[in-house]
């Protein structure tokens, strides 16, 4: 079978929505909701349980239905790939390591790899669509009206509306090449919005030379796109390609492109909504509180506000959004994919590492833990401060856990037994202080600079101790397989089961919990 499979239900939101309904993991609620506030709070219980995606077909308000939960799972994140198991991602991870690789390929079969990448390359060029379905209607002008979109306020607390999944398209001013963001973006009125964005991301870098050069700044939102594209535009992957390059990638076929109604930007045709419009530079306004990731409301910061003139959209067009909060949310879902894509990535830049995970309970990127195949003193402290630097994401990881081979990332019994068993707090533990840093963390003691720890739990070897270890603990594997070939006869049989996935061990203890109290 094919790594990068895609079909009919790969193009666009409307055929993902109807393969979740074909495998059971769509529900349609007509009943009416609310989206200030209730609709998030009814996705987020279903997520929580492990349900299906949602559909909003009576959403007060407006005319539009909602979907949400769409990525709430990571069988449904696989899915959007047009892929069926999880551990596809890591083969897909291995095609794109190949293309971080700085030298030419050695002996016949990395020339073969190399070959079936290269047309992988070919394949993902992005395709024009002259006939977009993105522009059976337009709105222009006085026509403008943003209050006709069922924008979701996930949280009491939050200062408005907000789109969540759109994708913000701008391009570089001076070499024309663009941007993929998602960014979110708060309704200031019937024409307006603001955008919020880091300073590294590329809109912002855009938003700068556009201030430079004197010009305002184009910017298009596609609201309602294949989760597969909000999937590509959210991984900050250091290989050289453009977005839409790496999401054909993804999906095994080029993107379909058309160009917007009134700007020099390219949209996804089968977008279902497409604001057009501009940034002038220095036009700014109040934008937050809102939710974040990290579970607490975000501060209230001046962001640059974008003037919209022409909405297209598609015939019944379909809103699709998600929200932020401690997880388990969408958004820690596919952290967990992309943790299985990263991995042979991450092992091409820094070889020693064998494997790594990011616990969905520690934000999906606050806390990682690495094994490594130790071969030399101070061995574990390189491979942190090697991990800190591979990609751009792990910048705001804030430990790292460093542990031995042998020991499970993915099980948290067996990285706290390395870190009680192998660890001495006076010797084992590095701190960075002041580094740059995420501002949305409040721990820190000044927003955006903070220190980072990593924890050597590794087995110590040469100058690292003065004294000998004990030997650990083991069964012979003979004596283990006669156990458990005598389980039957001894009784034990109904016994033997098999332990729960640690990568979702808190999610599913968290939802058993929850499932209790409501059976209380």
């Amino acid at each position: 079978m094919a790594l990068f499979r895609s079909g009919p239900a790969t193009r666009d939101l409307r055929g993902f929505l109807k393969l979740l309904e074909a495998k059971g993991q769509l529900r349609r609620v007509s009943a009416p909701v609310d989206p200030d506030l209730e609709l998030a709070a009814i996705a987020d219980r279903v997520l929580g349980m492990g349900g299906p995606a949602l559909l909003f077909e009576n959403v007060i308000g407006s005319s539009m239905p909602v979907a949400v939960n769409l990525l709430g799972t990571v069988e449904r994140v696989v899915w959007s790939m047009g892929l069926e198991r999880a551990e596809q991602l890591e083969e897909l991870g291995s095609r794109l390591a190949l293309l971080q690789q700085p030298k030419p390929p050695k002996g016949i079969e990395e020339t073969k790899a190399f070959a079936k990448v290269f047309w992988d390359l070919i394949k993902a060029v992005p395709d024009r669509d002259l006939t977009p379905p993105c522009r059976q209607q337009v709105w222009k002008g006085d026509e403008v009206n943003l209050d006709a979109l069922p924008l979701i306020r996930p949280w009491p607390g939050d200062a408005g509306g907000v789109v969540t999944l759109g994708l913000v398209i701008t391009k570089d001013p001076e070499t024309g090449v663009p941007n993929v963001g998602v960014y979110r973006l708060q309704k200031q009125s019937s024409t307006t919005m603001t955008v919020h964005w880091l300073s590294v991301r590329g809109g912002a870098r855009h938003l700068r030379k556009a201030a430079a050069m004197g010009k305002k700044l184009e910017v298009a939102v596609a609201i309602g796109v294949h989760p597969l594209l909000v999937m590509a535009a959210a991984t900050p992957i250091p290989v050289q390609l453009s977005e839409w390059l790496f999401a054909g990638l993804y999906a095994g076929e080029g993107v379909l492109l058309s160009r917007c109604k009134t700007l020099d930007l390219s949209v996804p045709s089968h977008s279902e909504i497409v604001l057009e419009g501009t940034i002038t530079p220095g036009e700014v306004m109040p934008d937050g509180p809102f939710g974040d990731h990290m579970g607490f409301y975000g501060n209230v910061e001046d962001s640059p506000l974008v003037r919209f003139h022409c909405i297209t959209q598609r015939r019944n067009p379909i809103m699709l959004t998600t929200f932020s909060g401690r997880p388990p949310k969408e958004e820690a879902m596919l952290a967990i994919a992309l943790n299985r894509i990263y991995t042979p990535i991450l092992r091409q830049q820094i070889p020693e590492i064998k494997d790594f995970f990011l616990p969905m309970e520690a934000l999906s990127y606050k806390l990682a833990v690495i094994s490594i195949d130790k071969a030399y003193p101070g061995q574990a402290k390189r491979a942190a401060m090697a991990f800190w630097s591979a990609l751009p994401q792990f910048t705001y990881t804030k430990f790292v856990v460093v542990v031995d081979r042998q020991i499970n990332v993915r099980d948290p019994r067996q990285v706290v037994w390395a870190i009680a068993g192998q660890v001495d707090p006076q010797r084992d533990l590095f701190v960075l202080e002041n580094t740059p840093f995420d501002s949305l963390d409040f721990a820190s003691e000044k927003l955006g600079l903070g220190g980072r720890m990593a924890i050597d739990a590794t087995t110590k070897i040469g100058p690292e101790k003065n004294h000998e270890w004990g030997e650990p603990l083991h069964r012979p594997q003979d004596l283990e397989n006669r156990v458990s070939e005598r389980l039957e006869e001894l009784g034990l049989s109904d016994l033997n089961g098999q332990d729960p996935d640690p990568e979702l061990f808190g999610y599913v203890m968290e939802t058993l919990i929850e499932k209790a109290n409501i059976s209380a």
